[in-house]
């Protein structure tokens, strides 16, 4: 059976990448002055961030509609026996919802998998799952695997500010953090899906220790460890949170670093850095 990947543009999938790889991806869309974008296609983060310097009010983002999934999952299906379609999480966006419904349009031949992570989280996702396809693995396989790194992987990120992810009702957990002390770094992760506030430290060194602290802990008497780091206008802190990991004494290896796209820099803003990590 030959299956099809399809993800949303939050997966934070370079472009050339993808395109090498035959992942058809559907956008979200940011809202932002009176107008629509499509994610990764009509508007960058740097152009949100000066709009928001400029005095625009904050953007907001909205999830594909079932109709924008229908269409990438009928081009998919006229090449493929089954599309498997990867997505953020569904506590985070409704996206998920919009892909189910356009799949019941397809009845036995979409499976829809709710990555319960964001941004590089459901790009590792998307990696894997076309390396096993391109192994020869059924798709049962590759879906326990899917839910093996689902179930246990490593993400911390960290952001300038949490006025973003508080404006756009994101926060979840690290609400705990709002208006703590100038110069404390918020550490945050995704558990079950949401946003959580994972730790806090005083300057970017010593949340980068943290980070590190934490990662070390996660990976002791794991095999071969893959690291996938992402950044919004922070390349420098996320080059040198990559030598630490790198450095860490575990056996990590680089899978790819990208800047986040449109719709997940919506939500932490500009300054953010930090890294998923799964093990095989």
């Amino acid at each position: 059976m030959k299956v099809a990947l399809v993800t949303d543009s939050t997966a934070d999938l370079p472009r050339p990448l993808r395109q090498s790889l035959g992942v058809r991806v559907v956008p979200l869309y940011v809202h932002l002055g009176g107008r629509v974008y499509r994610d990764w296609e009509e508007i960058t983060p740097e152009e949100i961030f000066q709009k928001v310097r400029e005095g625009t009010a904050f953007p907001t983002t909205s999830q594909p509609s079932p109709e924008d999934f229908m269409k990438a999952y009928q081009e998919a299906l006229e090449g493929a026996d089954h599309v498997l379609s990867i997505h953020i999480s569904s506590r985070l966006s409704g996206t998920v919802q919009s892909a189910e419904l356009a799949a019941s349009e397809f009845p036995g031949r979409v499976t829809v998998f709710d990555s319960l992570a964001a941004s590089l989280g459901i790009g590792m996702m998307v990696l894997r799952a076309h390396e096993l396809l391109e192994e020869g693995q059924p798709l049962p396989s590759v879906l326990d695997e899917l839910k093996r790194i689902r179930q246990d992987h490593f993400v911390r990120f960290s952001v300038a500010t949490l006025e973003f992810l508080r404006r756009g009702g994101r926060i979840g957990g690290a609400q705990a953090l709002l208006g703590t002390l100038l110069g404390i770094k918020p550490i945050l992760t995704l558990k079950e899906g949401r946003v959580e506030a994972a730790g806090r430290a005083r300057g970017e060194r010593k949340a980068r220790e943290e980070i590190i602290k934490d990662f070390r802990t996660w990976g002791q008497g794991r095999g071969r460890i893959r690291a996938f780091f992402l950044y919004s206008a922070e390349e420098d802190a996320v080059r040198e949170l990559k030598e630490m990991v790198l450095a860490s004494g575990l056996p990590v290896e680089e899978a790819l670093v990208s800047e986040l796209g449109a719709v997940i820099a919506s939500h932490t803003g500009p300054g953010t850095y930090g890294f998923y990590a799964y093990s095989l």
